[in-house]
């Protein structure tokens, strides 16, 4: 067996558990037997009051730190934030991962099958939202033994759920952490997403949803969905200095090939991200996670209130941006915060100046990890 990495939870093994209490939807469906996987690292204390929940976005799961036996490669997409003497400090806390409704990495999805047919759901699975997710969630903290989370935390699309925790559950959230997030996507977010679900859908070989019927997986479509997503998460600036204007197995001043394969650095990164994601991720489950994302809007019901949402939320909240985060920009961030100070909660906001973009939430910058465990100490103190 490979040594563990210092730091590193070590080896952990992935839990199921099957509610067959029906879960009412947001769209007016519901389901009437589901499964969620989870992981869980650190030990539950006593009082039942160490419990961190992290929640994943689009692409993430359950796998949050450490690796699967056999699987010394796969580590979890949070590794560098969550374990002993991290961030989130497994010695401290102990951190819940839960794969949503909807994700084909095990729980319940469009992968499963579905009880009243004996087939695979397909695009029968009913439209989730992040609300759906976290009343999923919740369940599953009353199977853990968990009244009141320490704190809900996480980066993007997880920081939404994180926000909805707090005000659909508000006795059950001391502190909501929601990072590189949003209150709401913007138009263009929302056209992004849209041109990615257009890539797969008029792929020849989705078949409306059912391609496990056919034996095929519509790639293409995952892959242009993928090369879209993967440009709005880099900024200009890394994109810049990462490829430039290179060109693929030319000497700088060589002449153009003329031709419509790939030339540039930048394009064979992206065909490369593309390629590898369309070997592990479902088709229908870009779609309703998308879709998800596009739905996401709190303030909503109250007019386009975002103050009027927030007001039941008693957390108190930390809220983190990146200067070069033109996906889920500062000013969205900003909103939250402004928006919380209407309402007189306690909130700590950082504006880190990190040049990756939207994806830095998910790498190991010395100022955005020294904020985070400096605020989980914090967190632990009021716990003990």
């Amino acid at each position: 067996m490979p040594a563990i990495a210092p730091g590193s939870v070590g080896l952990v093994e992935p839990r199921r558990h099957r509610f067959q209490e029906p879960l009412p939807l947001s769209s007016g469906a519901q389901l009437a037997d589901y499964e969620l996987v989870y992981e869980t690292y650190g030990e539950l204390n006593a009082s039942r009051t160490n419990a961190v929940l992290v929640c994943h976005a689009l692409n993430a799961s359950h796998h949050v730190a450490g690796v699967h036996a056999g699987e010394p490669a796969n580590e979890g997409w949070w590794d560098n934030m969550v374990g002993p003497g991290k961030p989130l400090d497994t010695r401290r806390f102990f951190v819940v991962g839960v794969n949503n409704l909807g994700s084909c990495f095990g729980s319940t999805g469009p992968m499963s099958i579905n009880p009243a047919t004996g087939l695979r759901y397909g695009p029968e699975f009913p439209v989730v939202t992040v609300e759906d997710w976290v009343h999923a969630q919740a369940r599953l903290a009353d199977v853990l033994g968990i009244d009141r989370f320490a704190a809900v935390m996480g980066g993007s699309l997880g920081g939404m759920q994180a926000l909805a925790w707090a005000t659909l559950y508000p006795a059950r959230v001391a502190h909501c952490i929601a990072i590189a997030s949003t209150p709401k996507l913007s138009a263009q977010n929302i056209a992004f997403n849209e041109v990615a679900r257009r890539a797969i859908i008029t792929d020849p070989e989705f078949h409306g949803g059912r391609f496990y019927d056919h034996g095929v997986v519509p790639r293409r479509g995952l892959q242009v969905a993928r090369m879209i997503g993967h440009i709005t998460y880099l900024s200009d600036d890394v994109m810049a200095e990462r490829f430039g204007r290179m060109r693929r197995g030319r000497a700088e001043g060589e002449g153009y090939d003329f031709g419509f394969d790939v030339e540039f650095e930048i394009e064979s990164y992206l065909r490369y991200q593309g390629e590898k994601f369309s070997t592990y991720f479902d088709a229908n489950t870009y779609l309703l996670i998308t879709r998800a994302l596009d739905y996401f809007d709190p303030a909503a019901a109250f007019g386009g209130d975002l103050a009027k949402a927030l007001s039941g939320a008693t957390a108190e909240f930390f809220v983190a941006s990146f200067t070069t985060d033109w996906r889920f920009s500062p000013a969205r961030s900003r909103e939250i915060v402004q928006a919380l100070l209407a309402n007189r909660r306690a909130v700590t906001y950082a504006e880190i100046d990190a040049p990756h973009g939207h994806d830095a939430f998910l790498l190991d910058d010395p100022q955005y990890h020294a904020l985070l465990r400096s605020y989980f100490v914090r967190v632990a103190r009021e716990i003990q």
